[in-house]
């Protein structure tokens, strides 16, 4: 296969990466008309509509009260997973729990002058909703999605959780994804998917709860439905295809490099897999391996279009065009395969997850490291951040004015109230200090 060879700084090179820093995806109007359609049929016929599209994309028919996960189909999940892959997803609930534990915001107050208490209260939302798509009818569950969206949930304290998944033909869902949601916390789970179940979660059904929150990722279709409700509930982000952007010098191990950057590719001929590096050696020999490892057969038809479409290795001076290039870029997953990687963490300004070092492949933060696997694409990451426990969280605001704060700041409040014409805003304030002279003659 062949992949773009760009030198840095020239005309070439220039206009690849106008197009990728300018990749912020667009969704066809009439995808979205239909969308749209389908989020008003479940706001007006409810779980009619669920069962309805289930059938017709899914091939599968319920009835309303086989929706939801039984206790039952939980437990016999526990009997069919092996041993080995219950103790991988503990270890990871375990480590991402601790990482999100850490950045859980406190409630605080502080006195402003003699008797003015100001503040902030830290509360999480009642219901989460969190989607997990089905992936290829069902048979490739998406494990980390559900500990990447339901652990966060559950260390912000949120109440209810509820998770929604394509079922598979036999009306299950896999039995790790039903084992990976009850230890992660999830508290219900319905076999449903596709954008109806995005606005059920939003609407409510007759058996769908109406939740606060909605996370996790899907299809166009998903992402467009979870756009749409964005206005009255809160989503994580509108993702696009996945991202990598690997800096290396000439230290780098080129089989380490090619691995990460397939790892990226493989999910989708849309995805965006970059090389950027100081060294015409390993960028030879990256080119020399990637044939070998597409020969191997895993998703290569994916990865390969993905790289002859979107991908590029771009050799620049230094490593300090190779930053300036990144941070333009702004990628989902960047990794410093350089020498005294940790010595170059200052210099990145814009990123989903920096994993440093050649020994931290961007495959540990998927699963098991502890920081979060759901991150900004289309170049979000110059002022978005990964989904944490934030995104269950409100932060509610509070005052408290004595009558003597209260005078002593009056004069200034009505006289900005009348600047701006409000005048009931000036006089909410005059009442009490009229109130108060009347009170001390």
């Amino acid at each position: 296969m062949k992949i773009r060879v760009y030198q840095y700084p020239s005309k070439r090179a220039d206009s690849y990466l106008t197009k990728i820093i300018n990749r912020i995806e667009s969704f066809p109007v009439k995808i979205e008309r239909n969308v749209k359609k389908i989020g008003e049929k479940v706001k007006k016929e409810g779980d009619k509509v669920l069962i309805e599209f289930t059938q017709k994309f899914d091939g599968v028919l319920f009835k309303s009260s086989e929706l939801k996960v039984t206790e039952e189909e939980i437990e016999k999940a526990y009997e069919k997973i092996p041993k080995k892959l219950l103790s991988a997803i503990r270890l990871a609930i375990k480590k991402v729990r601790k990482f999100h534990s850490q950045a859980l915001p406190q409630s605080w107050f502080i006195e402003d002058g003699s008797n003015i208490i100001l503040g902030q209260v830290v509360k999480p939302v009642e219901k989460a909703g969190i989607y997990i798509p089905g992936g290829k009818g069902g048979e490739t569950p998406l494990v980390s999605t559900v500990i990447m969206t339901a652990v966060p949930a559950k260390v912000a304290g949120v109440e209810k959780i509820v998770m929604v998944s394509p079922p598979r033909k036999d009306k299950t869902l896999h039995p790790a994804l039903l084992v990976a949601a009850k230890e992660a916390g999830v508290d219900e789970i319905y076999k449903v998917g596709g954008p109806w179940s995005i606005f059920g979660l939003a609407y409510g059904t007759e058996t769908l709860p109406k939740v606060d929150v909605i996370c996790g990722p899907g299809n166009i279709y998903v992402t467009i439905a979870k756009k749409l409700v964005s206005s009255w509930i809160g989503i994580d982000i509108l993702a696009g295809p996945s991202e990598i952007l690997i800096i290396a010098d000439e230290t780098a191990d080129p089989e380490f490099v090619v691995w990460d950057l397939l790892a990226q590719a493989e999910h989708d001929p849309m995805s965006l897999a970059i090389l950027i590096t100081t060294s015409k050696k390993l960028t030879k020999e990256v080119k020399n391996l990637l044939p070998s490892a597409l020969a191997k057969g895993f998703r290569s038809e994916i990865a390969e279009r993905s790289l002859s479409q979107r991908g590029a290795i771009i050799i620049t001076q230094n490593l300090e065009q190779a930053f300036f290039l990144a941070n333009l870029i702004a990628p989902e997953h960047l990794e410093l395969c350089i020498e005294n990687s940790m010595e170059y963490l200052s210099m990145v300004k814009n990123a989903g997850a920096v994993f440093l070092g050649s020994f931290t492949p961007e495959a540990m933060g998927d699963y098991i490291a502890g920081p979060n696997h759901v991150l900004p694409t289309m170049g979000l990451a110059r002022f978005c951040s990964s989904l944490s426990v934030e995104k269950f969280l409100k932060k509610i605001n509070f005052l408290k004015y004595s009558l003597e704060d209260l005078k002593s700041e009056a004069d200034k409040v009505i006289l900005l109230a009348e600047t701006e014409n409000l005048p009931s805003h000036a006089e909410a304030v005059k009442v009490r200090i009229k109130k108060l002279r009347r009170d001390l003659k």
